[in-house]
């Protein structure tokens, strides 16, 4: 049987003719499953890996059903994509804005970053399709400056990670003020996020058909390198990066003052080289990002910022230079590469501080990381040492033998100065050391401490 192609989904001549003038070939799984559902009026929670197509998926259908009818309100917004990062906003917005190239439509982003008084005359002039943060959206609808009491369309893509960025209750706020009869598509990479539920039940108003895409997982081979501390993770980069074959390269960062500090790193060491982390500026990270889609750079070190919706082909190789803190966290940040089925590599750096978040990790992900080493470079520390049939964690020492140990500790028997100028020349008397009876009750011996019997210090 034949895969329906996009004509067979769309049926509008303008969404068809940008569609055509993009190059799409054959649909993905997700926008297979998800766009006749869309298209029926449905409310969606649709679960696809990245770099699956989610973004064309919610996209087609709405703009195609926006196209079809007149507004229910000529002066609100007609559809409102929510997303966590800026990146992707920007990257939505784009994507956006070449579907509706063919159409009058006008597409209008609301992120942070911008003044808010540019923003709020953007959304007087009312564009049909809004993108945009939930933290900044929240502070229009404050000010009053948003109108979304005709919204045919609420978009929440990337679910789980505006979750994780702590963005529930601004979601939430902004979803209370658009109108109860909106269409609401949920879009995420993965489920399992502890209070998606609760959000999910409430945003979406009414039922729900669930969309899970059982995706092969992504060709993305996995490695670690151990190390002793920072330093040696610079080495052990420099080595990695001289000998693997790759175009793009993405190094990811816990902290904005270690990206800084690695950019200047790499780019003394003649890397073509850019950063992207939250202390820059809106037009920095815009000329960051374009220059790595260009090829002008070749190497991105990043923060988590950029770990979810940056959707650049060609990137070959991913570092970890400090672990991730979650398993979810470490998924997304190897997500930018292997994508659309393409071969990937993911490097993590582990010291002895990462080395139990990392096994974590592995559990969690049901996967095995590959040991690797760099030629000249292997460190002091290869991991925990291991306790022969103890049936105990790793790393861990047994403590009975400093208890047996202490426990043969024999008490010391004070000696005083002036009996010591008397040891060697006689014989110390017996009633220095041995108290006499009297009365026939001889006194206790002295006890052992109970903190030693313990095996206390």
């Amino acid at each position: 049987m034949t895969q329906p192609g996009f004509h067979d989904l769309i049926s509008d001549v303008q969404l068809r003719k940008a569609i055509d003038a993009l190059g799409y070939e054959a649909p993905t799984p997700v926008q297979l499953a998800a766009i006749p559902a869309a298209s029926q009026g449905k409310n969606l929670i649709v679960s696809s890996k990245t770099g699956s197509g989610k973004t064309a998926a919610f996209l087609l259908p709405a703009i195609q059903a926006m196209l079809a009818r007149a507004s229910v309100n000529p002066e609100s917004t007609r559809m409102l994509i929510l997303t966590p990062t800026r990146e992707l906003a920007r990257q939505i917005v784009k994507n956006a804005e070449q579907l509706l190239k063919f159409t009058s439509f006008k597409v209008g982003m609301v992120c942070g970053g911008e003044e808010l008084k540019y923003q709020k005359a953007m959304l007087r002039k009312n564009p049909e399709v809004i993108v945009g943060t939930p933290g900044r959206l929240a502070e229009h609808v404050s000010h009053k400056s948003t109108e979304f009491s005709g919204l045919e369309f609420l978009v929440l893509d990337e679910a789980d990670r505006m979750l994780d960025m702590g963005l529930s209750e601004d979601v939430l706020k902004i979803a209370n003020t658009c109108r109860n009869e909106r269409q609401t598509l949920l879009f995420s990479a993965t489920m399992e996020q502890k209070g998606l539920r609760h959000l999910i039940k409430q945003v979406i108003l009414g039922e729900a058909e669930e969309i899970y895409i059982d995706d092969k997982p992504n060709a993305i081979v996995q490695q670690m390198l151990i190390a002793d501390d920072f330093k040696h993770k610079e080495k052990l980069l420099l080595a990695l990066l001289q000998k693997a074959d790759f175009q793009k390269a993405i190094i990811f960062t816990n902290t904005k003052v270690r990206a800084t500090q690695l950019d200047n790193f790499l780019r003394y060491n003649k890397f073509r080289v850019g950063a992207l982390h939250g202390d820059i500026t809106q037009d920095q990270r815009k000329v960051t990002l374009d220059h790595f889609r260009q090829g002008r750079t070749s190497i991105l070190v990043a923060t988590d910022v950029a770990a979810r919706g940056l959707d650049i082909p060609g990137v070959e190789l991913v570092v970890n230079i400090d672990m991730a803190y979650s398993g979810d966290e470490y998924l997304h940040r190897v997500g930018r590469t292997g994508r659309a089925d393409a071969e990937g590599r993911a490097v993590s750096m582990v010291d002895a501080k990462e080395w139990n978040l990392t096994k974590s990790i592995e559990r969690y992900l049901g996967v095995t990381f590959e040991v690797i080493a760099m030629p000249g470079l292997k460190g002091k520390y290869q991991g925990p040492d291991k306790i022969k049939s103890s049936g105990k964690s790793v790393g861990t020492k047994k403590k009975t033998a400093v208890k047996d140990k202490k426990a043969e500790a024999k008490p010391k028997v004070k000696v005083r100065e002036r009996d010591k100028k008397n040891i060697g020349n006689r014989r110390v008397p017996k009633a220095l050391t041995e108290a006499p009876a009297v009365d026939g009750f001889a006194p206790p011996k002295k006890k052992i401490s109970k903190q030693l019997d313990d095996g206390g210090e």
